[in-house]
């Protein structure tokens, strides 16, 4: 498919009545300095073939919209775990980046993202028991291209990806250049490393035995349990975990291990099991050609991250047609893209200036 505009579809909006698509939600309460808010969910006519193989026939897309009428829209990307939900407030994944004031500021600019397909939000994937096709990169960003041509939106002003949002970054820029200004690409390259492939292919296995035994739940938090092990740094892990285990039901639990497997079980209580295999897998699918991506990038990596090689962004920077390398340090590892706001503001500013 190329960037040509499609016909803007008619849009589902948030209504008085509080519907989406059908289903009920809260409608908000807005202040007059709260940024205004457009959310809706987009159904593909005649669905949708495949990267890898296999076609939908019926795709829904969700897609939330925050900032001021008429200014440059940035679309805000994260991991797997992350939803259209990315502002600053109670379910806002990106806090610490988006937000009145912040790197991504919603009172200068419009903040696009949407829930990816094959995930646990409201976008069309797996649900419990039910199998779903591999989904790509390419896939995720084509279903950003539609949600481009729905809304009207000519261009964005750039696309601001970490972990699993750079790697869809990556792949819009190289099948869509002109939709696209410029990126920002954090934790994330052209490809994944053998040994973050290694980490979560163990994971999924997990994932997979729990769902044969019917314990899916169980199996999820304990995949997600080990992923946090590979988000983080051994410096941070090293600093609030060396505590001495505490006996309890006639066993040591030690810190660390309370600290992962509670996130874990956060986890698996707002996601599903087969959203995880899917989307798991998607990354390590990633494949992009970074010699055929000419948009402008900023590229940032992290000395501590385990899972993107800081060697592996660099490799990939000297192949993009304008690259720039960004290097931080950061006890928060692969994580640092959702924490280290400070540190990446110079990033976001240099990423969001003017064409």
């Amino acid at each position: 498919m190329n960037g040509t505009a499609e016909p803007v579809l008619p849009e589902t909006r948030l209504q008085e009545d509080g519907r989406v698509a059908g289903k009920r939600i809260r409608a908000p309460v807005l202040s007059p300095a709260d940024p205004l808010v457009r959310e809706g969910v987009l159904e593909l006519a005649g669905g949708m073939a495949l990267h890898h193989g296999g076609r939908l026939t019926r795709v829904c897309l969700a897609w939330r919209l925050v900032g001021p009428h008429n200014a440059p829209v940035v679309c805000a990307l994260g991991g797997i775990s992350a939803s259209r939900r990315v502002c600053a407030g109670a379910e806002g994944w990106w806090a610490e980046i988006a937000g009145a004031e912040r790197p991504l500021d919603t009172h200068r600019l419009r903040i696009l993202s949407f829930d990816y397909l094959g995930g646990s939000g409201e976008s069309s994937g797996p649900r419990d028991g039910e199998s779903f096709p591999s989904v790509s990169t390419y896939d995720q960003a084509e279903l950003l291209l539609r949600l481009l041509n729905h809304l009207g939106i000519k261009a964005l002003r750039a696309i601001a990806g970490g972990s699993y949002g750079g790697m869809v970054a990556l792949a819009f820029a190289e099948r869509y250049p002109e939709r696209a200004g410029r990126l920002l690409v954090l934790c994330a390259a052209d490809r994944p490393h053998p040994l973050a492939t290694a980490w979560r292919s163990v994971q999924r296995e997990i994932v997979r035995m729990a769902l044969a035994s019917g314990r899916a739940a169980e199996g999820l938090r304990l995949a997600r349990a080990l992923a946090m092990s590979t988000y983080r740094s051994s410096e941070e892990l090293g600093a609030r975990f060396a505590g001495p285990p505490v006996l309890e039901s006639g066993r040591f639990v030690f810190p660390v291990e309370r600290y992962l497997l509670a996130r874990g079980g956060d986890y698996a209580a707002r996601h599903r099991a087969e959203s995880f295999l899917c989307l798991s897998e998607s990354i390590d699918l990633h494949r992009v050609d970074a010699d055929r991506i000419f948009v402008p990038t900023i590229a940032v990596a992290v000395r501590e991250d385990q899972l993107v090689p800081m060697a592996d962004v660099r490799g990939m920077v000297a192949r993009l047609g304008a690259g720039r390398f960004l290097e931080i340090s950061s006890i928060y590892g692969h994580d640092a893209f959702l924490k280290e706001s400070q540190q990446l503001s110079g990033a976001f500013a240099a990423a969001l200036e003017s064409n």
